[in-house]
């Protein structure tokens, strides 16, 4: 979730967002309970949200998500599917992945989602296209990794989300370490691909949100 540093929008703003959001419904709060008490990082609600918007306004069927966690953004995109959609995500944390299978289970959405365990630098090849939609919230410093494995199992017109692209504002002053210089580049990368027409949307923590031209 959220910290005080490198805030995107001024304190009044977020306030005012934050108390447009209706209440999440049991299962959702639950996750979100969890994941503050055990430091699980998570979208941010309003993220979810736009998950669930961005899915069902192109009617996904299909959707590819790197970085399980504890079944948050999965909740969102799975919601979005409709009978007959499958959600394929993959993590490395099998005990974070269990915990979403519960999660999803509570939601009656547990049927539309596939959960793979290892690294995504060696599923990613495996699997075969075509998605609709593709989500990234995992390492920050595979982004574009995540991304080039990820393009050629995505239809023409497909949606790719990507979180965290702003990181606390890190981006934008030139402060330097791995995962934020990997994010800058990821974002630059994205901005001039050829395949792509891309915005970043100053929401929760930054999403990137492209199309697959």
């Amino acid at each position: 979730m959220k910290d005080s540093i490198g805030k995107i929008l001024r304190e009044e703003q977020e306030q005012y967002l934050v108390a447009l959001l209706p209440a999440r419904d049991p299962v959702a709060a639950g996750i979100e309970a969890d994941a503050d008490q055990h430091q699980v990082p998570i979208v941010d609600p309003e993220v979810g949200r736009f998950l669930y918007i961005a899915a069902r306004s192109i009617q996904a069927r299909r959707v590819l998500e790197v970085g399980t966690a504890t079944g948050y953004s999965g909740l969102w995109l799975a919601r979005a599917l409709p009978e007959g959609g499958k959600l394929v995500t993959i993590d490395v944390n099998p005990a974070r992945q269990a915990r979403a299978r519960e999660a999803w289970a509570a939601a009656g959405v547990a049927e539309r989602v596939e959960t793979i365990t290892g690294p995504a630098l060696e599923v990613l090849p495996t699997l075969s296209g075509p998605f609709d939609l593709l989500f990234i919230d995992a390492l920050k410093d595979e982004y574009q990794q995540y991304f080039d494995l990820a393009l050629p199992l995505l239809r023409p017109g497909a949606l790719v989300l990507v979180d965290n692209v702003l990181w606390k504002g890190r981006v934008a002053t030139g402060e330097h370490d791995e995962e934020t210089d990997a994010i800058r580049d990821f974002n630059a990368y994205t901005m001039s691909h050829p395949r792509l027409t891309t915005v970043i949307l100053p929401l929760g923590d930054g999403v990137l949100y492209a199309v697959v031209e």
